[in-house]
């Protein structure tokens, strides 16, 4: 059987300060580390920030993915498809096939006239 020697009142108020002072320290510490937390350049705000800017970035890529996918679809129908192209023709330069009659309608100019004096 071993016998452990009492070490007196001085060793443990010497163990009680330095308890003391590490348990300051380690509060000094979670203190510290709650702040880095929440502020600072790479906190927990500027993470959330970051992370809902890179969402909407996410977003807008699959859109302009999407455009791409149609934006290809279309130049291979004009590449390959007479008549995307007849339809395209006559819509945006007005063309139209030999044969073929246009008419025009133009507003009444009375009426025109009319709805302008109007309140």
């Amino acid at each position: 059987m071993s016998i452990k020697q009492n070490r007196g009142r001085q060793w443990l108020e010497w163990r009680q300060r330095v308890f003391v002072v590490l348990q300051v320290i380690g509060a000094g510490g979670c203190v510290w580390l709650f702040v880095a937390l929440f502020s600072g350049d790479m906190g927990l705000t500027r993470y959330l920030s970051m992370r809902a800017h890179a969402w909407n970035l996410e977003q807008e890529l699959s859109a302009l993915r999407r455009e791409n996918t149609m934006l290809q679809h279309d130049i291979t129908r004009l590449q390959h498809d007479p008549a995307k192209i007849e339809q395209l023709a006559r819509e945006q330069l007005g063309y139209v096939r030999k044969g073929e009659t246009v008419y025009q309608l133009a507003p009444d100019p009375d009426k025109k006239l009319e709805s302008l004096s109007k309140p």
